[in-house]
């Protein structure tokens, strides 16, 4: 089950984009910065639960995707239902367009995230039937954060230039520093994986 998420951040990074710097910024209240369908991005909570303000998402996996059909991004699955909570810092999507695109800003002042500080966490919450049909409650939650310039990736493992090992790599600019899981019908219970160096968030911004 903890899986089945990673589709829903990653259309979350592709949906607004930035590379470019402006001195002039405009924020959501403006109500001139657009989603990539070009609706207007207001402030508060939005029907599927997203509020680009406060740089958080509450809502399920059926409502990441931005349309309520029943799938998870056109997927018919038992897991559409399951709650599911993200925040992200201003370096992974900010709440103002800095650079004069009509889109809510992300890296922004990077050429990529590399370096930036971007972080993303992730509560997953659902219920499922095990084999013998018995009800099963399980919850992961996870960190992700961009590495720095400096780290390097081993065998898939980032790390950093002390050698001290960051995290497993994900979509090649990222890196997972904490994973929790706690699945009783399955057997896992606590953390998985935490990382030796410094697993707070955004602390591998490059200076």
């Amino acid at each position: 089950m903890k899986n089945v998420f990673w589709a829903a951040i990653l259309a979350l990074a592709c949906f607004f984009v930035n590379t470019e710097a402006k001195s002039d910024c405009v924020d959501i209240k403006s109500g001139t910065i657009l989603d990539s369908a070009g609706n207007v991005i207001e402030t508060g909570y939005d029907q599927f639960g997203y509020n680009y303000q406060a740089h958080k998402f509450n809502g399920t996996y059926d409502g990441s995707d931005r349309v309520f059909d029943g799938t998870y991004w056109g997927d018919v699955a038992d897991y559409v239902d399951d709650k599911l909570m993200m925040k992200w810092n201003d370096a992974w999507l900010s709440n103002k367009d800095c650079d004069g695109d009509d889109k809510l800003d992300r890296h922004f002042g990077h050429p990529s995230y590399i370096g930036s500080g971007a972080w993303l966490t992730n509560n997953v919450e659902g219920d499922y039937y095990d084999v013998g049909g018995s009800t099963c409650h399980y919850v992961y939650y996870i960190k992700i954060a961009a590495v720095s310039s400096d780290d390097v990736l081993v065998s898939g493992i980032w790390h950093g230039a002390d050698g001290v090992e960051i995290g497993p790599e994900i979509w090649g600019q990222f890196a997972i520093i904490q994973s929790v899981y706690n699945d009783p019908c399955g057997g896992s219970h606590g953390v998985e994986y935490l990382s030796p160096a410094r697993p707070g968030l955004g602390n591998r911004e490059d200076e």
